[in-house]
């Protein structure tokens, strides 16, 4: 693998469990510390740094004496509110004794549903990144609803990855390197240390847990999930151990450590990257063979003449799953009809359209340049 150079955009994402005792659920400050210097030194190469991080929640639970994590939504929000200020005001404090800028980010999906939206978050990601600042992003758990939360920071960090078209992605948690079994129950699991196709990790029957620390939400299902979006974007992403974070410059100086996914050579641009995983489905087209086969491997646009079915309600503009008979997911788009003028036409050719509606529409439902594979 060649050594990384300088010039290059790395994004860092630190989970609750490296940030905090699990014990306690206090903030690990020799970590944080140590992170911190670590983010320097790599600015100090060159390198353009943005920093995902976790553990408002955590913070904000260790503040008010909450011994575990919030069940309601209007706690767990109440509770990221006081845990944010005290957050970043630690890493303030030892960014600037380093004379390090930083800037606070907070996102949620609805930042990058919108394609204007999408594209002001790139544009002040990179003029941050000109100004010699390290963002330092967080979901904003105070305001996000449910549909339009991310979830977890794993897959927050993977979307700030595509959306900045960074070179590397780290997820830094709990374990040193992803594993064919969880290594803290099996004693005969083995490491993993370079993934080239996602895929093939099913195929290895690697077993993955999907629960995260006490304090976290995320696991290793959640990681792959990032790797898999991040890849698809071009992001190389490593999994390594998140209280090393001297593990981060060795990888890139070439040393093996962790877990590293090769990046896809044929990333996606940055429209289908926001079709695919900015935008949340609002329903779901389910074709025929001929169509699936048409749009898989012809390249071509969804006509209405191969949608058998119509589940859920939308707009023209809003973003579909396409779903072959059996409801497994082949792609996304975006459509250019409603549900209920779809319903009139599906099944139709498109020279019959203007005849169904009584108007002149569009010949394609979703045109291949607003359609994504899955």
């Amino acid at each position: 693998m060649p050594i990384s150079s300088p010039s290059q955009t790395l994004v860092i994402k630190i989970g609750t469990s490296s940030l905090t005792h699990p014990s306690t659920g206090r903030l690990a400050l020799s970590t944080i510390a140590t992170l911190v210097e670590v983010l320097c030194t790599l600015k100090q190469q060159g390198y353009d740094v943005i920093l995902v991080s976790s553990g408002a929640v955590g913070v904000g639970c260790t503040r008010l004496g909450i011994r575990e994590r919030p069940r309601t939504m209007a706690m767990k929000q109440a509770v990221a509110a006081v845990g944010q200020g005290r957050l970043m005001r630690v890493y303030d404090d030892f960014f600037s004794s380093l004379d390090q800028p930083i800037a606070q980010v907070l996102i949620t999906r609805s930042d990058l549903v919108q394609r204007s939206r999408y594209v002001n978050a790139y544009r002040t990601f990179r003029q941050l990144l000109t100004l010699g600042v390290v963002p330092i992003v967080n979901e904003n758990d105070t305001l996000a609803v449910d549909e339009l939360k991310f979830g977890d920071n794993d897959t927050l960090s993977a979307q700030v990855a595509s959306l900045v078209e960074a070179d590397w992605l780290f997820l830094l948690t709990d374990v040193d390197q992803l594993y064919s079994a969880d290594p803290r129950q099996d004693p005969t699991a083995t490491p993993i240390s370079v993934v080239e196709d996602i895929d093939t990790l099913m195929a290895l029957n690697v077993a993955i847990g999907d629960r995260g620390s006490g304090w976290g939400t995320g696991g290793m299902v959640t990681k792959i999930a990032a790797a898999r979006i991040a890849t698809a974007a071009g992001v190389r992403t490593v999994i390594t151990e998140g209280r090393s974070p001297h593990n981060i410059l060795k990888i890139l100086a070439g040393e093996a450590l962790g877990t590293q996914f090769e990046a896809e050579l044929d990333p996606q641009n940055a429209r289908k990257r926001w079709i695919a995983h900015g935008l949340i489905p609002a329903g779901k087209l389910y074709l025929d063979s001929g169509a699936i086969a048409a749009i898989q491997t012809a390249g071509k646009s969804l006509l209405a003449a191969g949608i058998n079915e119509i589940e859920g309600e939308f707009q023209a503009g809003d973003a579909v799953q396409i779903c072959d008979q059996r409801g497994t997911e082949v792609a996304r788009g975006i459509v250019n009809y409603a549900n209920t003028e779809l319903q009139k036409i599906r099944g139709h050719h498109s020279d019959e359209i203007p005849k169904i509606l009584g108007y002149a529409g569009e010949a394609t439902v979703i045109h291949r340049d607003n359609l994504v594979l899955s």
